[in-house]
């Protein structure tokens, strides 16, 4: 036997800290929910989610490019993302306060879809700078 472990700076044995049941560990929880559940914050230089099985926003690429996508994505024009926006006070497909508050924040699919909306907000400013480069066009003929 090694001996009894204590957790950093206290008295309060490990066993104290740490629950195991139902093959699910808690640190500083008595109910684990999932197979590591902590109560209190993590810290950590550096964290790797695996995203086997998940669909990568490139979807909205070939959207833009003409090409069918496998979820039937299409981009969302600005007019009726700013009514969403107004009506919802979200993003598309971004949680609202009221559903992080109630379900916590799932960091693959939350990630995939902020990425989606750097993508989308690509395509928005691409075909911005084209209007850009017309109306520059037709302004620089009417000066000639």
């Amino acid at each position: 036997m090694i001996g009894t472990f204590y957790a950093c700076g206290t008295t309060t044995g490990l066993s104290e800290l740490v629950t195991v049941s139902d093959q699910k560990i808690g640190i500083a929880t008595q109910n684990p929910d999932e197979r590591l559940t902590v109560n209190g914050g993590i810290h950590a230089q550096e964290v790797r989610i695996d995203l086997q099985g998940a669909l990568a926003p490139d979807y909205v690429f070939q959207d833009y490019s003409g090409q069918s996508t496998a979820n039937n994505y299409k981009l969302m024009p600005l007019e009726e993302l700013a009514a969403y926006i107004k009506k919802n006070h979200h993003l598309p497909n971004i949680p609202s306060q009221s559903e992080l508050d109630e379900y916590g924040l799932d960091l693959k699919s939350f990630s995939l879809s902020l990425l989606e909306k750097i993508e989308e907000l690509t395509i928005h400013l691409i075909e911005q700078q084209k209007q850009i480069e017309l109306l520059k066009q037709r302004l620089e003929k009417t000066h000639n």
